[in-house]
C-alpha cells in the first residue's frame, strides 16, 4: 500500500510540475501563434533569419515560462544550510523569522532572462547595425543623393502613428515606441522600445518583425493604388560609378553629422557606419567578414529568441496588443504610401525620369523593400531594372529610421 501511495504521490508531483498544471489558455493561444509564425518562416520563407528564432522563443516561453524568469531568492534555515554544506555561508544575508535564523539564498534565473539583458541594455540592436553596415553598399545613395528625400519621406508614418497612438490612450513614450514600427526596422524598434516603453517590447517587436517579413504582401497593393501603369513602367538611367574614396568618406561624414546634431542616434548610426567602413576601407578583411557573418548570426539568434520570449500569453494577449498591431500596420502603410507619393513628386519634377515605385523602398527593410520595387516595376515592364535605384532610398531609410529614433529619444527620453 505504501508503494502504491508513493507512486500516486509521484504522479501528482509530476503533474503539478508539468505544463498541464502551470499553463493557462493564453499560453496555448500563443503556442498556436508561434506555430503559425514558424510556418511562415519555414514554408513561406518570410524573413526566416529573424522570424524563426522569434517564433521559437515565443514557443519556448509559453511552454516553459520559467525560462524567462528573473533570479529571485529563497529563505534557507541556517541550521539546514550548515547541515547540507558543512558550515556557515559568509556571503548570504541573514534574517530572523519567528526566532529562527535564515539565509537569504539567491536562485538562478532562466536561461533566456540572461540573454535578454542584451536587449534590455540596448546592446544587441547596435551590433545588428554593425553587421548591416558591413553588408550594405551605400553606392546607390551616394550616386543619387536625392534618395535621401525618399528615405526621409517614408519616416512620415512614424510621426503620424505617434499622434494616433496618443489619441488611443497610450502615453507619449509608449506612442513613440509604437510609431517606430513604421520604419520597418526591427533592431531600431527594439532599441527605442527598450528605452521608452520596455513593457511593450513583446508586441512591438513581434509586430515590427512580422511586418518586415510581410513586406512582399503589404506593399504591392499600396504601390499599385498610388501609381499609374505608365509610372510603374518608367525606366531609369544607369547610376554613375561611385569611387572608393567617396565610399570611405561617406560613413565618416555621416557619423560626424549625426553625432553632433542628434547624439541619441549615435549608437545605431555609429555602428552602422563602422560596419560599412570595415567593408569599404578594404584593410580589415577579417573584421569585415566577422561583422557580416559570425557576429551578425550570433547576435541575430540571441536577439530573435529573447524578443520572442517576451511574448508570454498572459502579457501579450491584451486589448492594447491588438491596438499596437493595428497601429504598426498603419505606420508601415503610411510610410510606404509617403515614399511613393514623394516619388511621384520627384517623377513630376524631373519630367518623368524617376519611377515612383522606388519611393516605397524608403522603409528600411533592407533589401526586401528594394526587391519589391523591382518586382512590381518589372511586372509592368519586363526590361525594367529598378533594384539599384531602389537601394538608394532603401539604405537611406535605414539611416532615416535611426535618425527618427534619435529624435524620439531626445524628445521623449
Amino acid at each position: 500500500m505504501e508503494i502504491l501511495n508513493g507512486f500516486l504521490d509521484s504522479l501528482v508531483g509530476l503533474y503539478q510540475g508539468s505544463g498541464l498544471n502551470a499553463l493557462v489558455w493564453q499560453n496555448y493561444v500563443m503556442i498556436l501563434v508561434s506555430i503559425g509564425l514558424l510556418y511562415l518562416a519555414i514554408k513561406k520563407q518570410y524573413e526566416p533569419m529573424l522570424l524563426l528564432p522569434i517564433a521559437f522563443g515565443m514557443l519556448l516561453v509559453n511552454l516553459y515560462p520559467s525560462i524567462m524568469a528573473p533570479p529571485t531568492s529563497e529563505l534557507v534555515a541556517v541550521k539546514d544550510y550548515m547541515a547540507a554544506h558543512g558550515g556557515e555561508a559568509g556571503n548570504y544575508a541573514k534574517t530572523i523569522l519567528n526566532g529562527v535564523e535564515y539565509y537569504n539564498v539567491p536562485t538562478t534565473g532562466g536561461l533566456l532572462y540572461y540573454l535578454y539583458q542584451g536587449v534590455k541594455l540596448g546592446i544587441y540592436p547596435p551590433l545588428i547595425f554593425l553587421g548591416v553596415g558591413a553588408m550594405t553598399d551605400f553606392g546607390p545613395l551616394i550616386a543619387n543623393p536625392k534618395s535621401f528625400i525618399l528615405g526621409a519621406a517614408a519616416q512620415v508614418g512614424i510621426f503620424i502613428t505617434f499622434i494616433g497612438a496618443i489619441f488611443l490612450g497610450f502615453s507619449a513614450k509608449q506612442a513613440g515606441a509604437i510609431g517606430i514600427i513604421g520604419g520597418a526596422d526591427g533592431p531600431t524598434a527594439i532599441f527605442v522600445t527598450s528605452k521608452l516603453a520596455p513593457e511593450l517590447l513583446g508586441p512591438i517587436a513581434v509586430a515590427a518583425y512580422s511586418y518586415m517579413a510581410l513586406v512582399p504582401i503589404i506593399q504591392p497593393p499600396i504601390m499599385k493604388a498610388l501609381t499609374t501603369k505608365k509610372e510603374r513602367a518608367i525606366q531609369m538611367v544607369q547610376l554613375r560609378e561611385v569611387s572608393k574614396l567617396e565610399k570611405i568618406i561617406f560613413p565618416i561624414l555621416v557619423v560626424i553629422v549625426v553625432a553632433i546634431f542628434l547624439p541619441d542616434a549615435t549608437s545605431l548610426v555609429g555602428m552602422l557606419m563602422l560596419g560599412n567602413l570595415f567593408k569599404e576601407s578594404g584593410v580589415v578583411d577579417r573584421l569585415f567578414k566577422t561583422a557580416q557573418n559570425e557576429l551578425m548570426n550570433i547576435v541575430t539568434i540571441f536577439l530573435g529568441t529573447t524578443v520572442g520570449a517576451t511574448a508570454v500569453g498572459t502579457v501579450f494577449l491584451k486589448w492594447d496588443t491588438l491596438k499596437i498591431v493595428g497601429l504598426g500596420l498603419l505606420a508601415f502603410g503610411i510610410g510606404t504610401a509617403s515614399g511613393v507619393l514623394f516619388g511621384k513628386i520627384m517623377c513630376w519634377a524631373t519630367g518623368g525620369k524617376v519611377n515612383p515605385l522606388i519611393g516605397s523602398a524608403g522603409v528600411s527593410a533592407v533589401p526586401m523593400a528594394a526587391r519589391v520595387s523591382q518586382k512590381v516595376g518589372q511586372a509592368e515592364n519586363p526590361t525594367n531594372f529598378l533594384l539599384m535605384h531602389a537601394m538608394g532610398p532603401n539604405v537611406a531609410g535605414v539611416i532615416g529610421s535611426a535618425v527618427a529614433a534619435g529624435v524620439l529619444l531626445s524628445i521623449l527620453g
